[in-house]
């Protein structure tokens, strides 16, 4: 659920942030260690564009410790690809889609084929351009707009997007002559959300609103517009630093006495943001940590770990980049048209179990889960209620 912006120098963003992918060349796996004849094959470059800072930092650390778990594990620790090593260079965006634009044309303009990464649905959108203009890969981070869906052969995800949110939220009542109001961000991220209702809870026989809130602006004003709509239901998409400061004012304001609300179970920090409300709410849930119980997600989560780091919401989007990345250079080697051919249709498993790259559109049909907050050792932890099959959430097809 997630969007926003901020800083740093574009200079910056290619140089000192540069790094490399740990690559030891022992014991490497079928398909992914050294070239034919002991040659080393030329490296791989890979630039990835995240947010190391600025109001979505925090959703940017956990894709970027994903995706080197990711790279770790598609390579079998190796981090070479049929003898290549893959060396990614890291740009923070600082939720600025200048900055973004600004990092992708340098590293398009070195000659990299392959760009990654983003948590802002703007600057996706922005990076999608890019992939378009310059006939690059683009696979987007854990930017939900829907926008992005088949917007262009060289664009893919390796996240959720807001219509599998939505879908989510769709699975827990009837809607069917209902009126559904979403309070949300006034941004690409919110205003995706709003369309996704529109689609699919409208589909279903929903009357869809909306309350948007600008950026900065004081919330209370917009509660009670929320109130006042006088909603079945409620389905908030938030994110950012905010959150806590709009869950309380909800309260404050009576909202959930006004209506049932259903949200989106965001990262660990959130977890006690929701205070009286919390067993109110009811929980779409793209990820968190034991929710599949997978040995991918096993290991993905034990590699994290080790870093000194923790698995969150985002992890999983690092690490199945990282696992694309892998499958297109592996199956397309440095050719664009080759390795866009290599990821679509591709199905493997993941963190979340079995995800698929849909050949037609490129959305990636994932598994989503229902989810409740429950008291565990004095703070409170998230709890699977229901696994929703991925072909039940699974976007509508773009042709």
């Amino acid at each position: 659920m997630k969007d926003t912006k901020k800083f740093l120098m574009a200079a910056v963003m290619v140089t000192g942030l540069a790094l490399s992918a740990c690559a030891p060349t022992a014991g490497a796996p079928a398909g992914t260690g050294s070239a034919a004849g002991g040659k080393s094959a030329d490296p791989v470059n890979v630039g990835i564009i995240y947010s190391k800072t600025g109001a979505l930092a925090a959703y940017g650390a956990t894709y970027y410790q994903g995706l080197q778990a990711g790279i770790d594990y598609a390579t079998g620790g190796t981090g070479e690809v049929n003898g290549a090593k893959i060396n990614l260079t890291y740009a923070d965006d600082g939720g600025d889609p200048d900055k973004a634009v600004t990092a992708a044309k340098d590293m398009i303009g070195k000659g990299y084929k392959i760009i990654g990464g983003t948590v802002s649905s703007g600057i996706a959108l922005k990076l999608a351009e890019q992939a378009q203009q310059n006939k690059v890969l683009y696979i987007s981070g854990p930017a939900a707009t829907d926008a992005i869906q088949g917007i262009n052969k060289y664009t893919f995800r390796s996240g959720r997007q807001s219509l599998q949110d939505v879908a989510t939220a769709g699975t827990f009542i009837d809607t069917k002559g209902k009126k559904v109001v979403v309070f949300a961000q006034d941004n690409a991220f919110g205003q995706g959300n709003v369309a996704a209702v529109k689609a699919v809870l409208g589909a279903k026989g929903a009357t869809v609103q909306s309350v948007l809130v600008p950026d900065g602006q004081e919330l209370t004003p917009f509660a009670r517009q929320l109130i006042d709509a006088k909603p079945d239901m409620v389905f908030v998409a938030w994110a950012g630093a905010t959150s806590g400061t709009m869950w309380q004012t909800l309260s404050q304001q009576g909202a959930f006495a006004a209506a049932p609300i259903v949200t989106g179970l965001g990262d660990a920090s959130t977890f006690g943001a929701y205070g009286e409300a919390t067993s109110k709410i009811s929980f779409l849930n793209h990820y968190f940590p034991g929710a599949s119980g997978t040995d991918v997600e096993k290991k993905m989560v034990a590699s994290v770990e080790k870093a000194g780091s923790k698995a969150d919401l985002f992890t999983p989007d690092g690490f199945v980049a990282g696992q694309m990345i892998v499958q297109a250079v592996k199956a397309g080697g440095t050719d664009t048209d080759s390795m866009v051919k290599a990821l679509e249709g591709f199905s493997f498993d993941g963190p979340k179990g079995k995800e698929t790259v849909r050949a037609s559109d490129h959305a990636l049909v994932q598994d989503m889960y229902q989810a409740k907050l429950v008291q565990k050792d004095g703070a409170w932890a998230p709890q699977v209620v229901k696994v929703v099959p991925a072909d039940q959430v699974a976007p509508p097809e773009k042709k």
